[in-house]
This record gives structure tokens, C-alpha cells and sequence, in this order.
């Protein structure tokens, strides 16, 4: 059974699986707000519903150091070293499940990536005023075992958001909800508030 993480909460990725994790995947989601309609000449003159919302998903490989050696997006859709994989752009948030999913190989990645940081920003801008129902969560793929997952529940004038982190432990891989506002169309912009959250 998933784990349902609070803002701040920790817990250990090497409780939750018998043989230990190698392949893994973490699944971002959102929702356009649903805009109240004003009746049928709002719905004529395009009052009413929710619009497109572009959120990106990436993430950031930082060394124990703090010190971010690569990251994944819509604009480098695989890691240098192969191990972490993004599944493609989504540009409206609409559909149910995950809207945006990054792969991670973690038998793959290098001893010297610590920590895995998973942000959204809007690339066009729009705002967290204007998404509702953002979630993360991750899935030991091996299994198709959903481990945990956070809810982002504050709305709010920024434009990105660090969700969540993986760090390496000698015991095993740990995951850390956030739900950090910072500001940003793309993974580079929210690159030092990535680090503040390790």
C-alpha cells in the first residue's frame, strides 16, 4: 500500500521493497482549475472551464556535494549516463493518471549522484494559482507498485515547485516531500532552490 507523504516527511525507499529498488519511475500529475461558468454566453465567448496548463517535469543529479552535475527535461529527454529517462512533454495537463513521467535506473546511476530532485515549473508562465490537483508519485517499476506519493495543496503566484527528493543513504535510497514554491520557466531556473531543500 502507497505511502501518503506529507510536506516535510521522510521516509525510507529500502522499507519498502524486499530485494531492494533498481528500476523506478515517478509520475507527475496536474489539473488546469476549472474556471466557474458564467452560463451559456460565457460558454459562447469562451467563459467556463479550465485552460491548457504546461508544467514541466525534470529532475536535477546533484553529488554530495550539492552540486548539480546534470539534469532531465523536455530538453534532454536522457541523462548523460543513461540512467534517467524522461517519457515526453505534456503540454495541457489534461487527462487522468500521470501527465509527465521520469524514469530512473537507479543500478545505473553513478556513485557520485547523491540526490535526485524532481521539480515543475510553467514554461509559459501561468501560475500555481491556476493548477489544481498537482501530485507526485513513486513506482517501483519492476513491481508496477505505486511507494509513495505527495499532493501538493498550496496554490499560489509562483511558477515552479520542487516536489520531492530521492537522496542516497548507506541504507538505501530515501524520499523526501517538499512542495517548495520558487520561480522559473525551466529546470535551470530552479536549479538553487533545488539545492536549498537537501
Amino acid at each position: 500500500m502507497a505511502i501518503s507523504l506529507s510536506k516535510g516527511q521522510t521516509i525510507s525507499l529500502a522499507k519498502n521493497s524486499d530485494s531492494g529498488l533498481s528500476k523506478v519511475f515517478m509520475g507527475l500529475g496536474w489539473d488546469p482549475v476549472q474556471k466557474k461558468s458564467g452560463g451559456f454566453l460565457a460558454s459562447l465567448f469562451g467563459g467556463g472551464g479550465g485552460g491548457e496548463i504546461d508544467l514541466d517535469a525534470s529532475v536535477i543529479l546533484l553529488d554530495a556535494a550539492k552540486t548539480p552535475v546534470d539534469t532531465v527535461s523536455f530538453g534532454q529527454l536522457v541523462s548523460k549516463d543513461g540512467a534517467i529517462r524522461h517519457g515526453g512533454d505534456n503540454l495541457t495537463g489534461e487527462g487522468e493518471g500521470d501527465d509527465e513521467v521520469i524514469y530512473v535506473n537507479l543500478t545505473d546511476l553513478p556513485s557520485n549522484v547523491t540526490h535526485l530532485v524532481f521539480t515543475v515549473n510553467s514554461f509559459r508562465g501561468q501560475t500555481f494559482n491556476e493548477v489544481e490537483n498537482a501530485f507526485c508519485r513513486l513506482v517501483d517499476e519492476a513491481k508496477n507498485e505505486e511507494l509513495c506519493r505527495y499532493t501538493l495543496t498550496d496554490q499560489g503566484g509562483h511558477t515552479g515547485v520542487i516536489m520531492a527528493s530521492m537522496t542516497r543513504t548507506p541504507e538505501g535510497w530515501t524520499m523526501t516531500a517538499h512542495g517548495k514554491p520558487g520561480s522559473g520557466r525551466t529546470v535551470n531556473d530552479l536549479a538553487d532552490d533545488a539545492v536549498s531543500v537537501i
